[in-house]
C-alpha cells in the first residue's frame, strides 16, 4: 500500500470497502441493513420522544448521520443513530432552558449535538482518544444505573398515560406523579402495560423473534382499528413526509456557554458506548478498530445530525449487536440502513399516525433496563473501597441532581480523579527483609528481620514526582529517626518507574541532608529511564558508586562488608 493510499484511507475510511464488496457481500450488507433497520425505525421513534422532541425527529437522526457514522469511523458493524442515554441527557440539559417539543427546545438540541460533535472531532483529529479513559469503569457503571432508572422514571406518564407535575426536583416530580395514580385510566394504560408485558415475554421466550417491531406494528393496528385516538390515548400524529430540513445550526454564544459541559459529557459518555460496543465486536471479528479514526466518525455523524436539523446520536449496542449477528460485512449495511428509513419517511410516515405514545415508552423502558446492572456496583466494591465509593456516588448524585444529570458524572470524574490523585500521595513504602523464598519482600507483613542493624532496605513503590515526593522524603527520614543505629539506608528502587523535577530536587537534599547526619543513602534496581534524568541533571555522579546495583542481593554484598570497617573507612 503507497504511503498516499495509507494516509487517503485513514482521512476516507469507506475507500477501503472497495477491496471487500462482492456479490456475497451487498447481499449480506443489504440483509443486516434491513435487519437494523426494522428495530431502528420504532427505536428511533421513541429514543427522540425521551430526548424531548416530536417522535419523527428520531427518523432524521437515523438517516444522514448514520450513514456518515459508518463511512468515517473504523468498525464496520456499528450502527449509529439514536440511543437512550443521549437522550436522556440531551432532554435533561436542554430542558431547563426551553420547554421541551418547542421550536426554541428543538433549536438548542440541534446546538448540542453540534457542540458535541465537534468535542469528539476535536479529540479525534488531535488523536486525544486517550482522555476518554479519565472516565473510570465504575464511575461510568454509577452513571448509567441511575441514568437508566431516570429514564424508566420519566417514562411511566407516557406508559400510564397520566401526566407529571414540572418542578426543579425530578424525584419529587415523580413523588407527585405517584400521588396521582387513582386518576389512572384504562385505555391508555392498557396499550402501555400491554406493550411492556409482551415485549418481557418475547424476549424471555423468543429472543431472536423482532419483538419491538411486532408489538409497534400491533400497537399501530389495534390503534387504528379501535379508534384509540378518540377515546384518549396520546397517539403520534402526523409525521411530516419527506427529508428533514437541512442546514448549518445557528451559533448563539450565551446558549453555547451553557451547553459546553453537556456537550462534553455526550461526547464523553456516548463513546464510551461506543468503545464497548467496538471491543466487543472487534474482539469477535478480530478486526482491528482505531479510537481516534472513531471519534472523527462519531463527531462527524453528530455535525451530521446538527445539519439534519435533530438531536445527538451515537452507537447503539442493541443495533451493532443485530447488525454484527445479521452479517454486515462492511460499512455499507448502515448505508442500507439508512436508504430504507428514507423510504418511510418518503412513503410510509402516514402509517405510524395512530401510533400510540404509551407504546413507545414501552419499548424505551424495555431497552433501557437491560442498562440496569447493580451487580457492577458491588463488584466495584468489592475490588476496591474506593472504586465502590466513586460509583456509589456517582449513582446518588446523578439521581439527586437530576434532571441537570450531567453533573451527577461530572461529580463521578472528579471524585475519581481526586481519589486516584490521594492514592498516588501515598504510594506504597515498606521496608524489606529477607524471605525463605530468598527474595527480599515486606518486612511487616512477613515478619522479617532487617538484613543487617546497621542497614536498612526501604522500597517505594510509584513514579516519583511532585504528588508524592515529600511522602518518599517522610519515610526516609522517619527511617533514620526510628533507627538511630542504621548507617545506610539503600532505596529498592525497581518501582520508581519515573522521576520529575520535584522528585529529583527531594532527592537532591535527602543526599545531602543524609550526609551530613553520617547516613549513607545507596539504591539498587533504578531502570534506565530514571538514571537518564539523573545524569541530565548531574546527581548520578554523585551516586553511582553506590547506586549501580541491580537488586538487592548485589547490593547488600558490596554494601554489608563496609558496616564492619573503622568508621574511617566506611562509605
Amino acid at each position: 500500500m503507497s504511503l498516499q493510499h495509507g494516509t487517503s484511507a485513514r482521512l476516507l475510511p469507506f475507500l477501503r470497502w472497495r477491496h471487500e464488496l462482492s456479490i456475497d457481500t451487498l447481499r449480506a450488507d443489504l440483509l443486516a441493513g434491513l435487519t437494523v433497520a426494522l428495530l431502528m425505525i420504532p427505536q428511533s421513534l421513541a429514543y427522540a420522544q425521551l430526548a424531548g422532541l416530536p417522535a419523527y425527529y428520531g427518523l432524521y437522526a437515523s438517516l444522514l448521520p448514520t450513514m456518515v457514522g459508518a463511512l468515517f469511523g473504523s468498525l464496520a458493524q456499528l450502527s449509529t443513530g439514536p440511543t437512550p442515554l443521549t437522550g436522556l441527557l440531551t432532554a435533561a440539559s436542554v430542558m431547563t432552558l426551553a420547554t421541551p417539543g418547542s421550536d426554541e427546545f428543538i433549536a438548542i438540541v440541534v446546538l448540542l449535538a453540534l457542540l458535541a460533535g465537534l468535542v469528539q472531532l476535536s479529540l479525534g483529529a488531535l488523536r486525544l482518544g486517550w482522555i476518554l479513559n479519565l472516565l473510570s469503569h465504575p464511575v461510568l457503571m454509577g452513571f448509567i444505573n441511575a441514568a437508566a432508572l431516570l429514564i424508566c422514571l420519566s417514562q411511566l406518564p407516557a406508559l400510564l398515560g397520566l401526566s407529571m407535575p414540572h418542578g426543579p426536583h425530578f424525584l419529587l416530580n415523580v413523588a407527585g406523579f405517584l400521588g396521582r395514580l387513582d386518576e389512572l385510566r384504562v385505555a391508555p394504560a392498557a396499550f402501555g402495560l400491554g406493550a411492556l408485558a409482551i415485549l418481557l415475554i418475547l424476549r424471555w421466550l423468543a429472543p431472536r423473534l423482532p419483538g419491538v417491531l411486532l408489538v409497534i406494528a400491533g400497537s399501530i393496528g389495534i390503534s387504528a382499528s379501535l379508534g384509540a385516538a378518540d377515546a384518549g390515548v396520546q397517539v403520534v400524529g402526523a409525521i411530516p413526509a419527506g427529508l428533514p430540513h437541512f442546514a448549518i445550526p445557528e451559533l448563539r454564544w450565551h446558549i453555547v456557554v451553557d451547553l459546553l459541559p453537556t456537550a462534553f459529557v455526550i461526547a464523553l459518555v456516548g463513546f464510551m458506548e461506543v468503545a464497548s460496543n467496538a471491543k466487543l465486536i472487534s474482539a469477535r471479528t478480530h478486526q482491528p478498530w482505531n479510537e481516534n479514526q472513531e471519534l472523527i466518525g462519531q463527531g462527524m455523524a453528530k455535525v451530521a445530525a446538527a445539519i439534519s436539523g435533530t438531536q445527538p446520536v451515537s452507537a447503539s449496542f442493541s443495533r451493532s449487536a443485530v447488525n454484527f449477528s445479521a452479517g454486515a460485512r462492511t460499512g455499507l449495511s448502515s448505508v442500507f440502513t439508512a436508504l430504507f428509513v428514507l423510504l418511510t419517511l418518503l412513503f410510509f410516515t402516514p402509517t405510524l399516525w395512530h401510533l400510540p405514545v404509551a407504546a413507545l415508552a414501552a419499548v424505551i423502558m424495555q431497552a433501557v433496563g437491560g442498562l440496569l446492572d447493580f451487580g457492577a456496583l458491588k463488584r466495584a466494591w468489592r475490588a476496591s473501597r474506593d472504586d465502590g465509593i466513586a460509583a456509589a456516588a456517582t449513582f446518588v448524585a446523578t439521581l439527586l441532581f437530576a434532571p441537570n444529570i450531567q453533573n451527577g458524572i461530572l461529580t463521578g470524574l472528579l471524585l475519581s480523579l481526586a481519589i486516584y490523585l490521594y492514592r498516588d500521595m501515598r504510594p506504597r513504602i515498606a521496608l524489606l527483609g529477607l524471605h525463605e523464598d530468598g527474595t527480599y519482600r515486606d518486612a511487616q507483613r512477613f515478619g522479617l528481620a532487617h538484613p543487617h542493624p546497621g542497614l536498612v532496605i526501604l522500597r517505594f513503590d510509584g513514579a516519583l514526582h511532585f504528588i508524592n515526593a515529600a511522602s518518599f522524603e517522610d519515610a526516609v527520614l522517619r527511617v533514620a529517626i526510628s533507627h538511630p543505629e542504621v548507617k545506610i539506608v539503600l532505596i529498592s528502587g525497581a518501582g520508581i518507574n519515573s522521576i520529575d523535577a520535584s522528585g529529583l530536587e527531594v532527592l537532591d537534599r535527602l543526599l545531602h541532608r543524609t550526609g551530613a547526619d553520617g547516613l549513607t543513602l545507596a539504591f539498587c534496581g533504578l531502570k534506565k529511564q530514571v538514571i537518564d534524568r539523573l545524569e541530565a541533571t548531574g546527581i548520578w555522579p554523585e551516586i553511582e558508586e553506590r547506586a549501580g546495583y541491580r537488586n538487592e542481593h548485589l547490593a547488600l554484598e558490596a554494601l554489608l562488608p563496609a558496616l564492619d570497617k573503622p568508621e574511617e573507612n566506611r562509605l
